[in-house]
């Protein structure tokens, strides 16, 4: 049996930019989305804590080490910049590896690692 665990949690980040005039997704810089195990075009669910909006799509790389988180197309509508957010993507395992399985959480700090 193949269950959807979490996979990876960036937590409490702020949205700096909402980009209407896209095609969609969300832009995540480089750092947060290798110290969160994310890549490219990884669905991600994201839940904003200001105003309860809770998505999906999917990430676009941003540029490393800028702290940039930009929610893009119909996207940009659900947040605001200054909004915080929780970025969080979920696998599927195998039931016996589920159980053992650790996701990778990171608390960024101002959206810099620390």
């Amino acid at each position: 049996m193949m269950i959807e665990i979490l996979k990876s949690k960036i937590h409490r980040v702020k949205v700096t930019d909402a980009n209407l005039d896209y095609i969609g997704s969300i832009t995540i810089d480089e750092d947060l989305m290798d110290a969160a195990n994310m890549i490219a075009g990884e669905k991600v669910s994201i839940v904003d804590n200001n105003n309860g909006e809770r998505f999906e799509t999917y990430i676009i790389k941003g540029e490393r080490g800028s702290g940039t988180i930009c929610l893009n197309g119909g996207a940009a509508r659900k947040v605001l910049p200054g909004d915080t957010i929780i970025i969080i993507s979920y696998a599927l395992m195998d039931f016996e590896e589920a159980k053992t399985f650790k996701p990778t959480i990171i608390f960024p700090k101002d959206n810099k690692l620390i």
